[in-house]
């Protein structure tokens, strides 16, 4: 499947005025996205809330079935939430962890989910330990092997870190968890929406990730994937009555399916573009998006590559799009503003996003670039000569 790029830039309105390579943060909306929000808040105003979703009730309801597809999950295993940092804390803290015990993560981990680790482990007594890297700097699944033993209660890792290219071998890491019956949670945030995802393939038992990254959804969405065999066997940390309806005065019982982990009011204006988003990136294809982000992301790493005084930061023999780079003597910030005052979006990584692997890599503040399928090769060539202008 090839890519439209007149269509794609026609659908997306910000291409007009920016050139946005900032779809690590926040990807833009394209059109049917944006309809589909404005349209359902208009009738909120017009008739009421709890009317509009009833009106809107089987489009809602498809998101499931959207986002099962999108994953290759089914939709009683989807949670809806209102973004990825609350899918992967339902998921995290609905583990049961005992002194001793023993959390597997990576370097590169997000800030987010590590310092909940650290919380964990100050509260139980379980511990946190990094798996090695291989000399490229991506997890060593070697080195995880040696790690397991009867204390490992759950490996938890990030595919795509916040901070670069980077891709973990998320397949390899489940397929060692598989064999060895421990619960596996990926945080797939930077990947949705930029490569094809297959739960069955990775082998994890839970998933988060938000919509307004590469799945180019709103802002305030998110989703959690939990794996049938293991759903039934966890409670979420904090429930209500739509998770866990109240059944007699004494009791209550949890949902046999994923939304066990939702609450029941929530933003389906949001919801609703979510689901518009999944359904345009599944339209064009993950294989054909994935093929073009990857190739916009070493065409702008060839370019800055032969700028005087740019160094390249990404790790792996193949990185996603997700290009992080430093200028000699230029603070990040500031050559973020430079080129936001040139009109292009970036956005910058701070080391205590990743502060494991800044540690070990001593990085300072990283620029980072994130194209996506709609941006132009024009537009890369024209980010590489505003930071040649910024390097001097």
């Amino acid at each position: 499947m090839t890519i439209d790029l007149v269509r794609l830039r026609a659908e997306t309105p910000g291409t007009a005025h920016r050139i946005h390579l900032d779809n690590a943060g926040a990807g833009l909306m394209p059109r049917p996205v944006l309809q589909a929000m404005t349209g359902y808040l208009q009738r909120e105003a017009d008739i009421g809330g709890y009317e509009a979703a009833n009106e809107a009730a089987p489009q809602l309801d498809g998101v499931y079935d959207s986002l099962a597809r999108l994953i290759g999950a089914a939709r009683d295993e989807i949670a809806l939430t209102e973004n990825a940092t609350v899918a992967w804390q339902m998921a995290f803290y609905a583990q049961v962890f005992r002194p001793g015990d023993r959390i597997l993560t990576a370097r590169a981990e997000y800030a987010a989910n590590y310092v909940a680790f650290l919380q964990v482990a100050r509260r139980t007594g379980a511990v946190v330990e990094v798996i090695p890297d291989d000399a490229d700097g991506v997890l060593d699944p070697e080195a995880l092997e040696r790690m397991i033993d009867d204390r490992v209660r759950l490996i938890a890792i990030t595919w795509v870190p916040t901070n670069g290219g980077l891709v973990n071998p998320a397949a390899a890491v489940g397929r060692i968890a598989r064999a060895h019956a421990i619960p596996y949670l990926l945080d797939a945030c930077q990947a949705v929406g930029q490569m094809p995802v297959d739960v069955a393939a990775l082998g994890c038992d839970m998933l988060s990730a938000t919509g307004r990254k590469f799945l180019r959804g709103p802002r305030g969405t998110g989703f959690l994937y939990v794996r049938r065999e293991l759903l039934h066997r966890l409670e979420p940390p904090m429930i209500d009555h739509f998770a866990a309806p109240w059944v007699a005065a004494d009791r209550y019982e949890l949902r046999p399916d994923a939304r066990r982990f939702e609450t029941w009011e929530n933003n389906y204006a949001a919801r609703l573009g979510l689901g518009v988003a999944v359904d345009y990136a599944l339209d064009i294809g993950l294989e054909a998006i994935e093929a073009r982000c990857r190739s916009l992301a070493e065409r702008l790493r060839q370019g800055l590559g032969a700028v005087a005084g740019v160094t390249l930061l990404d790790l792996g023999p193949r990185p996603a799009a997700i290009v992080s780079f430093s200028v000699g003597g230029v603070a990040a910030e500031k050559i973020k503003g430079s080129l936001a005052a040139a009109g292009i979006n970036v956005s910058t990584s701070k080391p205590s996003s990743t502060l494991l692997d800044a540690m070990a890599r001593h990085l300072p503040t990283l620029v980072r670039a994130s194209p996506h399928c709609y941006n132009s090769e024009e537009e890369i060539e024209a980010v590489v000569d505003a930071v040649r202008t910024i390097a001097g």
